[in-house]
This record gives structure tokens, sequence and C-alpha cells, in this order.
């Protein structure tokens, strides 16, 4: 095993919780994240040997599985909706309204919210996995956060 894949066997294992919650962000289901970071971390050691700089790995496995989500989402959108629908009428309405405003939001911004709320990611760290600048990041974010503001003020 190259030092780079060990490098990122490493941060697989220690982060794997995180990944977890991140994934389950974004589908729901358990059985779907546990999915989402089995192949993400299959895809990271896979393609180890092309990491260029080691003291960034930590973000480019975390962009990996971001990017492995929203494939994930992509493929499977129709049968989410439903699966969806169906634990929505589950669940009671008040728990329901912050997730369904998060869920509504373009990918862009859901990951910005996943990343600095759920994550509990510092804006250095998201800029750093999302390959943006700083300040972008946090207009972004602060738009966002008036953004969903907005919307459960209209739900309340």
């Amino acid at each position: 095993m190259s030092r780079k894949e060990e490098l990122v066997r490493s941060i697989l294992l220690e982060n794997y919780e995180s990944y977890y919650r991140m994934a389950f962000c974004y589908v729901h289901q358990e059985a779907d994240a546990m999915d989402i970071v089995q192949e993400g971390a299959y895809k990271a050691m896979l393609k180890a040997d092309t990491l260029r700089e080691e003291s960034f790995a930590g973000t480019w496995v975390y962009r990996i599985m971001i990017n492995e989500a929203k494939e994930f989402l992509r493929k499977n959108r129709r049968d989410l909706a439903e699966i969806e629908e169906i634990s929505a009428a589950e669940e009671r309405y008040g728990d329901m309204d912050l997730k369904k405003a998060v869920d509504g939001l373009p990918e862009q911004e859901k990951t910005l919210i996943i990343l600095r709320f759920y994550e509990d990611k510092q804006l250095s760290e998201i800029a750093d996995i999302l390959q943006e600048n700083l300040s972008t990041i946090k207009s972004r974010l602060y738009r966002t956060l008036r953004k969903l503001r907005e919307e459960l003020d209209v739900a309340v």
C-alpha cells in the first residue's frame, strides 16, 4: 500500500461517521447513506495516487463523498421523492418545517447548510472542501440563511 493510499485509508476510518451523517442528510435513508459512503470510500482508495497535495487529503475525500451523494440523488431522484413523501406523512408537522425547507434548497445551498450546521465545519474548511473563495462561501451562506428564515416565517 502506497503512502497516499495509507493516508486516505486512515482519513476514511477516522471520519466514517461524519461522512455517513453528511450522506444521510442528503438521502434520509440509512442504507442509501451507507451505500454512498461505501462507494465514496472505494473511489477515494482507487484514486488515492492521484492526490496531488497530501495536506489537502481530508478535504479531497470529503469532496468525493459530497459528489457521490449528489450523483446518487441525480440517479435516484424520482424514487427518493416517493420515499420522502411517505416519510413526511409519518413525521410530525413541527419537525418537518426546517427539514422541508433545507431539502427544498438547491444542491449548492443545501451542501453549505449541511457542512456548516450538520457537520459543524468552519467556513474556511467549507471553502477548501468546495474549492471556492472564503468570501463567496460567506455571502452564499448568509443569503441561504436569510432565504430559510423567510421561508420558515411564511410557514408559521
